[in-house]
């Protein structure tokens, strides 16, 4: 009986239930081993009290083996319980048995303590006395947690506070950075603004200072300018002065062979006529000259009548000498014996020649002359041959040509850069009123050229007349508005080359310096329609003024620059250009080889130049940049010496945009160039 009750014990120390650990505290097993008490479950006091009544039977015979005398036996915590039924085990879900079971097994065992033998109440006391103290353990140990729990608590929070405090230093001073820096970037701006209300200052002084010496400058040029025109002034009236004494000294001349003139018989009575006339017409011309200086036109009109004083006395002198050589013949046949008198004819008066540079000339080549009366010729004959159309007294043809003028003259004047797509549509209208389509003029009506047999040659006529007329306006004015309008006229010509053609000679009548072509001045032409001829407006016998003229001149030269280079990108990209960038280089050769012209041709190289310079580099490259470089060495001096302080700018704008294309190397895209985009807007 007592083995099996051991065995019972090695079973329990055996079981999984033995492993698991009861105390809450911090007792490792062998700490558990040292203890003096012995350690026995509340289910080993079950078990005992179960088994109690067959235990007592043998007790006597088999004691248990506990040490006494201050020897406590050791309880292993691996006892056996595998023999046991597990029917008979009380349910243990936790670690540690609550108070109230284990009160409820210490009554069980008190009422039972009085069968039970003394050695057994004292392992039961025992183990009554060990869980007191071991409960006592764990409530000073639990009790222990809650202290130090609280004091982590009270660590955990002081530590947050000191943190949070950190954290609102940290803000603190963050702001206070923040602060001084808006404080410093203010005080900064403010210096800023300072020093820049300095500076602004001083450029204002700098300039008030540049504008007072322009000022002097301009002053100064002025009173230079007064010297000169009255030096001009006064040498102009010596001579005027000079030519009335050679006029009088031709008179005397003249007057003097009319006398001798007893002897021939010729009447040379209106040489003398005539040059009393022209002195007589010479001395109003002086006369009224006396008050202010004569002008340039004075001298000129002194020198035509001083020539034709001297063409007077030489057919004068050439009559005389016909008479004489007359009257010599009938004395010969009188006298044959005598000598025959020999005809001596007096030397030709010398002409006087304009000094001319070597290397240049006055006159465009003989071929672009013939080229510009053949162009002006056919001109002249459209014009004779739309006569009796624009002429025409009948309700029904005046309705015809009113239709067919707006028809042209509005959608040319609405020619912009605004978008392709609306160029297209004005491009469109007019080449179908080429075509002989129907279009529609103002509102509602519809015109055709098929509506009159002259009405085709009408609406040529008047559109390159248009063309030209936007250029000496528009294009004066706005210099971008050029490719435009050189687009729409660059397709036109290609697939109309009558409208080309009239468009050359409108354009070479208003500016001949387009061909190139300088004008000469003819004897006995007035001098209003020789003006008309260089391409001034005249009206009213008042002249333009030379401003005016420049500019309408510099919008046809970048006109016909802009033609030349573009295309119309709807037509046939394959045809060569009616009027390509070829006749720009030839253009430019003609008038490097004519001697320049004041102010015209300093103008027209600067505005050709910019308009037309980028197309010109990317196709000729290196002849284009040699050309530049003959311009800058060798014309431009030419112009320079012909041009007078006040004829300079022209010439000083020209010169800088040498100097930087050269320096370079690159000539910009003008203003205004329709790019590729623009035909997809």
């Amino acid at each position: 009986m007592p083995r099996r009750d051991w065995d019972t014990l090695d079973a329990l120390i055996k079981s999984p239930k033995a492993k698991l650990h009861y105390d809450n505290g911090d007792i490792n097993e062998e700490e558990f081993r040292s203890r003096s008490m012995c350690m026995l479950s509340p289910y080993a006091v079950w078990l005992l009290d179960n088994r109690r009544s067959p235990v007592e039977t043998q007790l006597s015979s088999n004691k248990i083996p506990i040490g006494l005398g201050g020897q406590e036996p050791k309880v292993a915590t691996d006892s056996p319980f595998t023999d046991l039924p597990i029917t008979e085990l009380p349910d243990c879900s936790s670690d540690l048995t609550n108070d109230k079971m284990l009160q409820d097994l210490c009554k069980k065992e008190e009422s039972s303590l009085i069968l039970q033998s003394p050695r057994l109440t004292e392992i039961e006391g025992s183990i009554s006395l060990y869980e007191k103290a071991e409960r006592m353990r764990v409530q000073n140990e639990l009790q222990k947690r809650l202290e130090m729990f609280v004091q982590r608590e009270k660590y955990f929070a002081d530590q947050a506070n000191e943190q949070l405090k950190r954290f609102e230093e940290m803000m603190e001073l963050k702001q206070r950075q923040e602060r001084n820096r808006i404080q410093e970037q203010l005080e900064q701006s403010s210096k800023e603004a300072l020093g820049q209300q300095e500076k602004l200052k001083e450029e204002h002084r700098t300039r008030a200072k540049l504008l007072n010496r322009k000022l002097r400058e301009a002053e100064q040029q002025r009173q230079e300018q007064e010297r000169i025109r009255q030096e001009e002034g006064r040498e102009r009236k010596r001579r005027l002065c000079a030519l009335q004494q050679e006029v009088l000294q031709l008179v005397q001349q003249i007057e003097v062979d009319y006398k001798h003139q007893e002897t021939v018989d010729q009447d040379l009575q209106s040489y003398s006529q005539r040059g009393n006339q022209i002195c007589t017409i010479f001395s109003n011309v002086v006369r009224d000259s006396e008050n202010s200086f004569p002008t340039q036109e004075d001298v000129q009109l002194g020198e035509c009548y001083v020539q034709e004083m001297q063409s007077l006395v030489s057919h004068m002198q050439k009559k005389r000498k016909e008479a004489e050589e007359a009257a010599a013949r009938e004395r010969q046949k009188v006298a044959e014996t005598q000598q025959p008198i020999k005809d001596e004819m007096p030397p030709p008066l010398p002409t006087k020649k304009q000094p001319q540079t070597a290397g240049l000339r006055e006159k465009c080549a003989p071929s672009l002359m013939k080229k510009h009366q053949l162009l002006q010729s056919t001109c002249e004959q459209c014009l004779n041959n739309i006569t009796q159309f624009t002429n025409s007294k009948d309700p029904q043809v005046k309705s015809i040509k009113a239709g067919l003028q707006k028809a042209v003259s509005i959608p040319v004047s609405q020619i912009s850069a605004t978008s392709g797509s609306r160029l297209r549509n004005i491009f469109d209208k007019l080449n179908n009123l080429l075509s002989g389509n129907q279009v529609t003029s103002v509102g509602r009506s519809v015109v055709s050229v098929s509506q009159h047999p002259q009405a085709l040659e009408f609406v040529c006529f008047k559109l390159a007349e248009k063309f030209v007329n936007q250029g000496e306006e528009e294009i004066a004015s706005h210099h971008e508005a050029a490719f435009p309008i050189a687009a729409v006229a660059s397709g036109i010509w290609e697939r109309h080359p009558k409208v080309g053609e009239l468009l050359l000679a409108h354009l070479y009548k208003k500016c001949p310096y387009a061909l190139p072509f300088y004008p000469s001045y003819k004897e006995g032409t007035p001098l209003q329609e020789y003006q008309r001829m260089l391409g001034y407006q005249v009206e009213d016998s008042q002249v333009e003024p030379q401003n005016n003229f420049l500019k309408r001149i510099s919008g046809m030269i970048r006109l016909y620059a802009a033609i030349i280079q573009l295309r119309w990108p709807y037509n046939n990209q394959q045809e060569v250009h009616p009027h390509g960038l070829n006749y720009g280089w030839q253009w430019m050769a003609q008038l490097l080889n004519m001697e320049p012209l004041v102010d015209i041709t300093s103008t027209l190289l600067y505005d050709f130049l910019e308009v037309c310079g980028n197309a010109l580099m990317r196709t000729y490259q290196g002849q284009f940049w040699k050309l530049l470089m003959l311009i800058k060495d060798e014309y431009l001096p030419r112009i320079e010496k012909v041009s007078a302080l006040e004829q300079m700018g022209s010439v000083t704008r020209l010169r800088l945009f040498l100097e930087d294309s050269i320096k370079k190397k690159e000539i910009p895209l003008p203003k205004g160039f329709l790019s590729p985009s623009f035909w997809r807007s």
